[in-house]
């Protein structure tokens, strides 16, 4: 997910009793990291995803086509915080780089979303992820070391932007990685699997671009998520490229109007959390 830190500028104006803060963000980039590029192609090896398919079950809000999927977070019992903890140790305990590549790309999803989503119950109540702190002047827990694999500490970043982004170099995984945020694409309500990743890929990709959050047409203005702008070199790097990409995935009605914009574009995110009422 982005990453955002906020800069304090100090300036002649400390002097005299002013300061100046600029809040600064950037995406981060794709950035392979080499050592987890390894794979066994005929590896038959299976990851048990058993028990966040057991919390994706039973804590989901799952409304009408177009509507956020919340998350009951007040409700998580002790017991499945616990069961949730010890399904993430034993991800940790998983050897990653002798999984076939389809079971890899299950397996770093799965991971992203259940640390998110354990991240906020460490922190809960709050407003949105962004208040959780990476450090001085950060927002969003996007850099904390959160898990070990291999013996590797890893972040929710390492996962994100060099892991599945440089290997797979597939941009329907941003319509995966959940940030629990209500401007992010939707956790689906169960886990990632190598025969399940493309149907699931593609049906989040639409259940995204054909809600408000995705893409809506208001008068001469295309107003898109901001994940497009951010991530624009993803879908082919121009406004051009991820027009052609959104009419690949739009409805009919959102198709009719994507190939007949001519007015400007604009992006918007919303980073309240995506919780439900218990």
């Amino acid at each position: 997910m982005r990453s955002c830190s906020k800069v304090l500028l100090i300036t002649a104006f400390l002097l005299l009793g002013s300061g100046l803060v600029m809040s600064a963000c950037a995406a981060p980039k794709s950035e392979l990291w080499p050592r987890w590029q390894a794979n066994d192609p005929q590896s038959s090896l299976r990851v048990d995803h058993s028990s966040w398919a057991s919390f994706l079950n039973k804590y989901p809000i799952v409304g009408k086509p177009g509507t956020v999927t919340l998350i009951r977070y007040a409700s998580v019992t002790a017991e499945d915080k616990e069961t949730l903890a010890n399904y993430l140790a034993a991800l940790g305990s998983v050897s990653a780089t002798k999984l076939n590549r389809a079971e890899q790309k299950a397996f770093w999803i799965n991971l992203y979303n259940a640390l998110t989503v354990h991240t906020i119950l460490d922190h809960y109540p709050l407003q949105s992820i962004r208040d959780i702190s990476s450090g001085w002047f950060s927002s969003g827990p996007w850099d904390l070391k959160l898990v070990k694999v291999e013996g590797i500490e890893l972040s929710l970043n390492d996962i994100e932007h060099r892991i599945l982004r440089p290997i797979w170099k597939d941009n329907l995984v941003h319509y995966a990685v959940n940030c629990a945020s209500l401007g992010c694409p939707n956790l689906q309500a169960e886990p990632f699997t190598a025969e399940n990743t493309d149907r699931l890929l593609t049906k989040a990709a639409r259940e995204f671009m054909n809600s408000p959050r995705g893409a809506r047409v208001s008068g001469t203005n295309l107003l898109l998520s901001s994940i497009y702008d951010w991530f624009q070199e993803d879908f082919g790097g121009t406004e051009a490229s991820l027009l052609v990409h959104l009419e690949e995935f739009a409805a009919s009605a959102l198709t009719d109007k994507l190939k007949s914009h001519r007015g400007s574009i604009s992006y918007d995110y919303n980073w309240d959390l995506n919780q439900g009422v218990p």
